[in-house]
């Protein structure tokens, strides 16, 4: 599904972010991105996104080699992936429902549609009863559920988390976490970003570790080995 083929990505003062990546995530797969503050994580995310440009070498996704995607199909790129944000960035003058709601106003379904599968996702990530709640009503894990419902909402083949579980208390981390695992086994592909050591050594999930933009681990079942090298 995903592939990366040589993958450098500099910036302008010549820092190297990624350096030379190879590697493939196959679709259905779930699969953790560590690594100390600065290793690449964000980078390997928004080239995934589209947000940046690779330096050198080829991703592609879909069979889809997106380093030659013209500006005006990567709206479409961006529709087939949801982002979670470790600080939820939910509207705060829309309710729970409207948050939803938005991410398929702003990708062209029709009211028909909203009103039929807003309500479907709110019962799968256990919020219905909040549809009509304001974030700040809600607990982080509350928001967070939503954040997650409206990464969803337009059945993405991939979803992105960043630091999904950062800002929750360790319960509310789990929960989140059962919550992306139901989600996985429904076929979508994850890729979270994450400094969680206990949720990846507990979880035994795909781990690919990244350090000063260098692939230097990629294991099956993997854990937070040689934890030392890495700020937790």
């Amino acid at each position: 599904m995903i592939e990366f083929i040589n993958a450098t990505k500099c910036y302008k003062n010549d820092r190297i972010a990624l350096s030379n990546i190879n590697l493939k995530i196959n679709k259905g797969d779930f699969v953790f991105l560590i690594g100390s503050s600065g290793a690449g994580k964000s980078t390997f995310m928004k080239l995934l996104l589209k947000e940046e440009e690779l330096t050198s070498g080829t991703i592609i996704i879909d069979g889809v080699d997106i380093t030659k995607l013209p500006k005006r199909k990567i709206p479409k790129l961006r529709r087939s992936m949801g982002i979670v944000f470790q600080d939820f960035r939910l509207l705060q003058n829309k309710n729970v429902y409207d948050n939803v709601a938005f991410a398929m106003q702003i990708t062209g379904h029709s009211s028909k549609e909203i009103r039929r599968r807003v309500p479907s996702v709110l019962s799968l990530v256990g919020l219905s009863d909040k549809a009509k709640s304001y974030p700040s009503e809600l607990s982080g894990g509350e928001q967070q559920r939503v954040s997650i419902a409206r990464a969803i909402v337009n059945n993405p083949t991939l979803l992105i988390a960043d630091e999904p579980t950062g800002n929750l208390d360790p319960q509310t981390a789990w929960e989140i976490m059962n919550l992306l695992g139901d989600i996985n086994k429904r076929g979508t592909t994850i890729i979270m970003a994450t400094h969680a050591k206990d949720v990846v050594d507990k979880l035994k999930r795909r781990v690919i570790a990244l350090e000063k933009g260098v692939l230097v681990r990629d294991e099956e079942r993997g854990s937070y080995e040689n934890d030392e090298q890495y700020d937790l």
